[in-house]
């Protein structure tokens, strides 16, 4: 069986199990808890259970259905103390009480009677609480009510095995920290890049920075793992073709989008702007908000278009199926730029908005119209399932 210690502990105002001549105990009944009737549900046997070869039988009965269970360490725990108190020439008695497998206070009830009919046979003057943990310990109360509680123990079971099969494991993974480059760049790069950065702070009397340069190392660090900027340049050696378009178009519809945000600052009317306005009186004024709009739509609209257009062209050359999406993404976002103008022109010039739901809804039936008609080319020419896979 696995190897126990006692966590020894006596309730407020309780006796000690090794009192003097003087007030010693009579009669001791060392009694084992099993609040959710381990015993019971696994082993089979019904409680109480009294005496040294009965407590026996039924812990090897229950390590034997279940070898992990700590219930019957808690009880070879209460024979051992049991065989203790006998030798230093205490009169005593070793039992097993057990609740009810929901525990709850039908479990409670249950540990409550069996109590009762162990004392009604066995008139202790003290008991002595053998558990496995704080939930069997929850009943003190109730037997405190029957008899005095004079000593509380806790078994704790070593895991000798499980300690050094953990130790395995963590030297495991700390090797892989160590020695994979996948890791060892990020758990030791980062903080070795920390500590160079805090020496060298010191070294040039730079400590007021250093709060600032540990943040703008930790915060790259983490923007590079985040979106995997590690990896994408690292691939950069085996781009293809396809790949290179795809590259030029992003970067160039970044540019396209930027340069639409400066344009769109510049359409907003200088006179319009006070020094004393904040942001929420920026965001409700109609003419601002619309003039930059104005300014930035079109230019907006293009550079979203030429990174769409450059992930068409990539998947196009590559004869990939997910064309059909690409272009169903042109499309819809070529059909919603007149309705983004006449948005723009209800914020600036006051248009009715009616225009603007008619126009939704026209877009709407012209993109099911052309995600109808993309799906039935795309399913005769490539097959089915590999439209609707991708």
């Amino acid at each position: 069986m696995p190897h126990s210690d006692f966590d020894k502990s006596s309730p407020a105002g309780a006796k000690s199990t090794s009192p003097s001549r003087e007030a010693a105990h009579s009669k001791i009944l060392v009694l084992c808890i099993d609040r959710d009737d381990d015993i019971g549900s696994k082993g089979g046997i019904e409680t109480p259970i009294v005496g040294r070869d009965a407590c026996i039988n039924a812990g090897t009965r229950l390590a034997i259905e279940d070898p992990e269970d700590a219930d019957s360490n808690a009880i070879f725990g209460a024979v051992k103390t049991y065989e203790e108190l006998v030798s230093k020439g205490y009169t005593a008695e070793v039992a097993v009480v057990a609740g009810k497998f929901n525990r709850g206070v039908e479990a409670d009830e249950k540990i409550s009677l069996e109590v009762k009919s162990i004392l009604e046979k066995y008139h202790a003057d003290g008991a002595v609480i053998v558990s496995d943990g704080e939930d069997d310990e929850t009943v003190l109360p109730i037997i405190q009510s029957r008899v005095p509680v004079i000593s509380v123990q806790r078994v704790i079971i070593r895991h000798s095995r499980s300690v050094e099969y953990s130790y395995a494991v963590l030297g495991r993974y700390l090797k892989m920290l160590v020695y994979d480059s996948q890791y060892s760049k990020f758990f030791l790069g980062v903080p070795g890049v920390l500590l160079a950065a805090g020496a060298l702070a010191v070294i040039f009397d730079a400590g007021k920075w250093i709060t600032a340069i540990i943040l703008a190392i930790l915060g790259g660090a983490f923007i590079v793992r985040a979106f995997d900027i590690d990896k994408t340049l690292s691939s950069f050696g085996r781009l293809t073709p396809t790949s290179f378009i795809k590259i030029f178009s992003v970067i160039a519809g970044v540019l396209i989008i930027l340069a639409s945000f400066a344009n769109g600052l510049s359409s907003i009317p200088m006179d319009m702007l006070r020094p004393d306005m904040s942001a929420l009186d920026i965001l409700s004024n109609r003419t601002i908000v619309g003039s930059f709009a104005t300014g930035t739509i079109t230019l907006l609209w293009i550079g979203i278009a030429t990174i769409l257009g450059g992930i068409l062209l990539s998947n196009w050359f590559r004869g990939s199926t997910r064309t059909m999406s690409d272009i169903l993404r042109l499309a819809v976002l070529a059909l919603l730029y007149i309705p983004v103008l006449q948005f723009t022109a209800v914020l600036t010039e006051g248009t009715s908005p009616f225009t603007l739901i008619s126009s939704l809804l026209i877009g709407l039936a012209v993109s099911l119209v052309a995600a109808t008609f993309l799906y039935q080319y795309f399913r005769n020419k490539k097959g089915g399932s590999e439209v609707l896979k991708h």
